[in-house]
């Protein structure tokens, strides 16, 4: 859309510079000096100067790990959500009442209270109790890991604690699915549960299995004794786990053989009887099923390590995870001890109020009718048409910075070229969202009851299963609307399986876009985010897949050996980045996919900007600030990372997150870049204009 430059939108400077004074401008100049901090030098530290003032005047609320650019859009939508849910229409169809039924459930306290914990006690019951609790009642000779899981599977609890089993796209035909055995997640990072019994992440993950097992009736001493037993058995199972610097060689990844040929080789497992246990009634396979055992060392030693590990411990781990999975729907007692777990790993001391939990829940169980309830009435399809825009520019940007690249050879080039020009892009919403038909025959086996919160979770979980494993006979469809259906939300994803982008409905305002206020905002900030994604098919897992989203090799020897030296150099120069806060260093090796992201996005969108203004016009300054157009870009640009953390979440960012803490997000990419130099005159050698620059795109 383009800005209205009429005499009485505009004035000037003693200069004879534009300054747009509409409302949306004079709105952005306040956003700006609320956060900037003009004591600071830029070429020292730009996210200091970009993000000063927002850091000295928010304090983080008891119940918010950070407060961030991206927390006040969250907390936005999170209201218009609330909005919705608790909006009354007596003509609404019938599927839409399911999700707010569910908000019901979910906001019913009393009832909640009224159920207790027998709604529990008795599903744990069904699946042959949970040792600790039953005492000298419990018999070992009747279990059997295996159908514990399936008996999880069928209540809809996950029943992947020991072996994950799912259903997703083959890495090398991704027009089919296939079934995936993996090691599965833990109930505390991998990197803390390491750690050992001296951590004190360690300990309050163990004090929080004694309280719950205490508060569903257990005696103390016998908790302490027996659930360290399970807890050691957890450290075993995250020794034997592979870390996240060995799942980034895709390669490793993939490892497909038949179900007979797994039998031969993992003999410990029953692994038809298995697979068709877990996938029943949904799908049936037999010997010859073609399986990808993503991490065969774990299978191999997991079989070990149960053969020597007695079933009551076996039984109590399992029954454990599933038991901390379900705590939030459960009585305010054993919430409190959730609060309790999380003020020792994340510092927070409150809990969000119950309707934010709510939406949370509500948004994060039924993504498909909670985003068609949101697009309804709050998305804006002018955002849409200039998201759309921006991505051509940005599409375009990357396009030219292909054509401009001295290290790679002809054909990787032209490979590269083709491949970004196939990208698929997904903006805003699918209209299936706006059809109660298609919404209720997706939705036709759910059940929810406003006055059952515990069992209608567990129904959502049934109804998600049969949709995925009934999926693995269907061939995949990568533009469904289905899987591009969950938009409000506040985040923005590359899939490299699809070679797509999908910007969500949800973040397409706030600090991140308004149509109304300068282009020179709306490209820095969500037009970097866009550049982003749009640079992870080509990040350090992304180059990985072709342009049909397929895993192959594509690249030209002495170009990956380049492309390997360059990436070295942002693992290189992350690595020196120290978190003062926790006294941390960066993991560069972790971070580096989305560290060639961020420095690809910034750029690309910056280049996207200055082709918008040749065939456009010049924009106005905003009112009330020095800074030219350029130098604004880059103050929105950075305004999306301005944060502040609690020090227990910098921790628990740093052992668990891909991304950079966002302070680095700002000074790496920004630094990395001579424009940002030239157009904030940093002198050569100074912080934000170093001598030695790294450049992957």
């Amino acid at each position: 859309m383009q800005q209205d430059h009429t005499k009485e939108n505009v004035a000037y400077t003693s200069s004879n510079e534009e300054i747009c004074v509409t409302q949306s401008c004079v709105s952005t100049s306040n956003l700006v000096l609320e956060y900037i901090d003009t004591s600071v030098d830029p070429c020292d530290n730009f996210y200091k100067f970009a993000c000063g003032n927002y850091i000295k005047n928010n304090i983080i609320p008891d119940e918010k790990l950070a407060v961030n650019s991206f927390s006040i859009v969250n907390d936005k939508v999170q209201q218009q959500l609330r909005v919705v849910l608790e909006s009354h229409d007596k003509n609404e169809a019938k599927v839409l009442q399911t999700v707010k039924d569910y908000y019901k459930a979910c906001m019913n306290k009393g009832k909640i209270a009224e159920l207790g914990l027998q709604v529990l006690k008795d599903v744990l019951v069904s699946c042959g109790g949970w040792p600790v609790l039953e005492g000298p009642r419990w018999i070992p000779d009747s279990f059997d890991w295996e159908n514990l899981m399936f008996a999880f599977n069928r209540i809809g609890f996950d029943s992947g604690y020991l072996v994950e089993v799912t259903i997703g796209t083959d890495l090398k035909n991704n027009s089919i699915r296939g079934i995936q055995l993996d090691q599965p997640s833990l109930g505390l990072s991998r990197d803390f549960i390491l750690q050992g019994n001296e951590s004190q992440f360690v300990q309050g993950y163990f004090k929080y299995m004694i309280d719950v097992a205490v508060e569903l009736g257990c005696e103390k001493q016998a908790a302490e004794r027996e659930l360290k037993e399970s807890l050691d058995f957890e450290i075993e199972l995250a020794k034997i786990s592979s870390s996240k610097e060995e799942r980034r060689n895709i390669t490793m990844l993939y490892n497909v053989m038949t179900i007979a040929e797994i039998q031969e080789r993992f003999s410990g497992i029953q692994w038809l009887e298995y697979l068709n246990s877990i996938l029943h009634p949904h799908v049936h396979v037999n010997s010859s099923e073609a399986v990808n055992v993503v991490s065969p060392r774990y299978i191999s030693s997991l079989i070990d390590l149960l053969s020597r590990t007695p079933k009551r411990v076996q039984a109590n781990y399992a029954m454990w995870r599933v038991i901390k999975s379900q705590i939030s729907y459960l009585t305010e007692g054993m919430i409190q001890h959730q609060l309790n777990f999380h003020r020792t790993l994340f510092g927070v001391s409150e809990r969000p109020s119950r309707w934010k939990e709510c939406v949370e829940e509500v948004s994060s169980e039924l993504p498909i009718l909670t985003s068609a309830l949101y697009v309804r009435k709050y998305f804006d399809n002018d955002a849409k048409s200039a998201a759309h825009e921006m991505v051509t520019y940005i599409k375009e940007s990357f396009h030219n910075i292909l054509l401009s690249l001295d290290w790679m050879d002809e054909q990787t080039r032209k490979s590269a070229l083709d491949k970004a020009a196939l990208l698929e892009s997904h903006i805003g919403y699918p209209d299936e969202l706006l059809d109660d038909e298609i919404l209720g025959k997706y939705h036709e086996t759910l059940k929810v009851d406003p006055d059952e919160y515990f069992s209608s979770h567990l129904n959502i979980q049934l109804h998600s299963l049969s949709v995925t494993n009934s999926g693995l006979r269907e061939a995949v469809n990568k533009t469904s609307w289905i899987d591009h259906s969950n938009v409000a939300q506040v985040n923005a994803f590359y899939n490299p399986l699809e070679n797509s982008i999908m910007v969500p409905a949800g973040i397409l305002q706030g600090t991140y876009f308004h149509k109304d206020r300068p282009r020179y905002m709306n490209f820095a900030a969500i037009g970097s985010v866009i550049g982003h994604e749009i640079t992870h098919g080509f990040d350090d897992t992304g180059k990985q897949f072709d342009k049909n989203g397929i895993f192959t090799d594509w690249w030209d020897q002495k170009t990956q050996e380049l492309f390997l030296e360059k990436t070295q150099c942002i693992i290189d120069q992350y690595n020196k980045y120290t978190v003062v806060e926790v006294n941390q260093t960066l993991n560069g090796f972790n971070t580096q996919g989305e560290n060639i992201a961020d420095n690809g996005g910034i750029k690309e969108a910056y280049f996207a900007y200055t082709t918008w203004i040749k065939r456009n016009e010049p924009e106005p300054m905003l009112p009330g600030l020095s800074y030219s157009p350029s130098q604004l870009f880059w103050i929105s640009g950075a305004i999306n990372w301005c944060a502040v953390y609690r020090p227990e979440v910098l921790t628990w960012l740093l052992a668990t997150d891909t991304h950079s803490i966002n302070e680095f997000r700002v000074l790496g990419p920004f630094g990395n870049l001579a424009e940002f130099a030239t157009d904030f005159k940093c002198p050569s050698g100074s912080v934000m204009n170093p001598i030695h620059k790294c450049t992957v795109w």
